[in-house]
């Protein structure tokens, strides 16, 4: 017979799941959804107080499904920092099953504008940042025999819009990144990029030139919830083993 009872958590599809830039935007969404689902998350950023709070807002939850979330401070552009993260993982869980590198920066602006720091910001966060990752990942999913590798991107990895070059530069390298990963890889890792549209988030508060301000609150006018993406992110990992979705795309149905 039917029911509407909702179902709890099989124990045996937890999965220990790092989520870098999770204080804010996509990465809060996403460690929250996976907290809810019984997943035990490590949380990283540099704002941990951010991280406490979301830690309080998900105890009931984990309560429910089994999961938790662990708040860890990480500062992606920092090889060792990403070390650590990767190792209190380990140390505490004994494993690591997910890397969601999610932690990106997005100070839009036209290249004539010279905004030099921000495109060495945009670099350092969104590329190195993500090749950090993979260096302190890449080995423990190696010697587990297994692991999945979830990228955050952009729609910005498959255009190109006036002000975006830098950024859609960046994200078409984590594009590129993963891309390579995954075919290097043995096939029990498994690799994700996931492309998102405009959402609403922090990322558009960093834009410092007047005019990509401006053209960014027209594109906001239509911006998705995070948790559309985290919904994305959920299904990857709900795959079987012997399922890889490689690419996914998520955007307002209005933006074009």
């Amino acid at each position: 017979m039917a029911t509407n009872q909702p179902t709890t958590p099989d124990p045996s599809d937890h999965k220990v799941v790092l989520v870098t830039g999770a204080s804010s935007g996509i990465g809060e969404a996403v460690a929250a959804r996976l907290v809810r689902e019984g997943h035990h998350v490590v949380a990283g950023a540099r704002r941990t107080a951010r991280l406490r709070e979301l830690a309080e807002r998900t105890a009931e939850a984990a309560a429910r499904s089994g999961g938790g979330l662990h708040p860890v401070r990480l500062d992606v552009t920092d090889r060792e920092d990403f070390a650590a993260f990767v190792e209190f993982a380990k140390e505490r869980f004994g494993r690591v099953d997910v890397l969601v590198g999610n932690a990106g920066v997005m100070p839009l602006s036209r290249l004539d504008s010279l905004l030099v720091d921000e495109w060495d910001r945009m670099i350092d966060v969104n590329v190195r940042g993500l090749l950090h990752g993979i260096a302190a990942t890449l080995p423990v999913f190696t010697a587990q025999g297994g692991g999945h590798f979830v990228t955050i991107a952009s729609i910005g990895a498959h255009e190109v819009v006036p002000t975006s070059a830098v950024y859609s530069g960046t994200k078409y390298a984590a594009w590129a990144i993963t891309e390579g990963l995954r075919q290097e890889s043995d096939p029990s890792i498994r690799v994700t990029t996931v492309s998102p549209g405009v959402v609403t988030s922090e990322l558009a508060d960093s834009i410092t030139e007047p005019g990509a301000a401006e053209a960014m609150r027209t594109y906001r006018a239509h911006a998705m919830e995070p948790d559309a993406i985290a919904r994305a992110v959920s299904y990857a990992l709900a795959q079987p083993a012997d399922v890889d979705v490689n690419e996914i795309v998520v955007r307002p149905a209005r933006q074009r």
